[in-house]
């Protein structure tokens, strides 16, 4: 019988079948790269319109402002000499003229629904505008300036936090999976629990006794007030502010965190090829490196971007607690006043930096795990 199954027989042949296979995967690759830029923008564009319909409470906010401006206005004309002694019907007409142009200024004239999707217009290009009701000593602020005043404070404080917090679990986690059921290992897991409280509920406690009883310690604040002239003393004014935060976070996660990764990596130990590998007599570290770490560090990426991810947003309570000027403060002051441009524009920041990394982790997943093909099929 005879075979008539193409053959490159010639060079020529195979550097034209590399040439289609080469072409073939770049298609192959724009078209999964716009599939997911498409749908990753789609995704961003709802979230943030709901954002924008949930912070403006459906235009019930914009009711609240148009109270506020007429309540202002009225109070202002009547602290006014010169306009009480107008007659009656001139004075209304200038009160409700003024109204109108403050109305008119902030764009209130305007139906919630156009109002909406124009505000959603601005936050996708970044143009967030001013603070509308954020009081501060500088007055009214632009929402950019308010967000890169609060970002450093807050990737200090969470940044350090979620990198200490992180890596020290990895190395207990895999410690105690190694030495699963030991003392320290029954210890962990029976201060697991003690997880369930939030980090400022451990702060409050954490204040009393450090800073309230002892004295040892600051209450809260960033550096000490006011600040030391130099750099090194403002360095180590930033230390000893930063123990309380550090401390209470750091017990709010640690026991969790240690025991999430160690019952992972127990689960990986138990595999076949695990069993294979120590039948085979391989050290204790090859097994952790090859046969443990390697396969589970997708997860391990995918976690640790994650974390970073949300030390950007802060966390509103925790830093009101340690008075600490960040970005979860600002966002916990703008909610109590209903200052939709700080709300979304936070939202807006954290959205960008979630489909970025969302999109760049499909691609970091084929550097790191063979069994990943961009934009085809997966082979065994």
């Amino acid at each position: 019988m005879t075979d008539i199954s193409p053959v490159l027989s010639t060079p020529v042949d195979q550097e034209l079948h590399e040439k289609k296979a080469q072409s073939s995967t770049i298609i192959r690759l724009a078209r999964y790269t716009f599939v997911r830029i498409t749908t990753l923008a789609i995704t961003v564009i709802i979230g943030l319109y709901l954002t924008i319909l949930i912070a403006n409470m459906g235009g019930y906010v914009d009711k609240i402002r148009i109270n506020e401006i007429t309540e202002d206005v009225y109070t202002q004309m009547s602290n006014t000499p010169a306009l009480r002694e107008m007659a009656p019907a001139v004075r209304q007409k200038l009160i409700d003229e003024t109204i109108a142009n403050r109305e008119s200024s902030q764009g209130l004239n305007q139906p919630f629904l156009l109002r909406s999707f124009n505000f959603l217009k601005d936050a996708i290009t970044l143009n967030l505008g001013q603070a509308i009701n954020m009081t501060s000593n500088a007055g009214s602020k632009s929402v950019r300036l308010i967000i890169l005043e609060r970002l450093p404070p807050t990737l200090i404080l969470f940044a350090s936090s979620d990198l200490i917090l992180f890596f020290v679990s990895l190395f207990f986690a895999l410690t105690l999976s190694r030495n699963y059921g030991n003392f320290f290992d029954k210890l962990i897991v029976a201060l697991t629990p003690l997880s369930s409280a939030p980090g400022w509920f451990y702060g409050i406690f954490l204040i009393l006794l450090f800073a309230s009883v002892w004295k040892i310690l600051p209450f809260g604040g960033m550096v000490d007030s006011p600040p030391p002239p130099t750099s090194l003393g403002y360095f180590f004014s930033l230390l000893k502010h930063l123990i309380l935060p550090l401390l209470a976070f750091t017990i709010s996660q640690i026991f969790l965190s240690i025991f999430t990764w160690r019952t992972f990596f127990l689960i990986y130990s138990s595999e076949d090829y695990v069993e294979i590998a120590r039948a085979k007599g391989l050290s204790a570290n090859d097994i952790q490196n090859k046969y443990i770490l390697r396969p589970t560090l997708p997860t391990i990426i995918t976690s640790f971007a994650l974390l970073m991810i949300a030390s950007w947003t802060g966390a509103p309570i925790f830093e009101t607690i340690f008075n600490w000027p960040g970005l979860g403060r600002a966002l916990y002051q703008a909610v109590g006043v209903f200052d939709t441009p700080v709300i979304v524009g936070e939202t807006v920041i954290f959205s960008y930096l979630l489909a970025i990394t969302v999109f760049l982790l499909d691609f970091v997943y084929a550097l790191v795990d063979p069994r990943v093909n961009i934009g085809g099929n997966r082979t065994g």
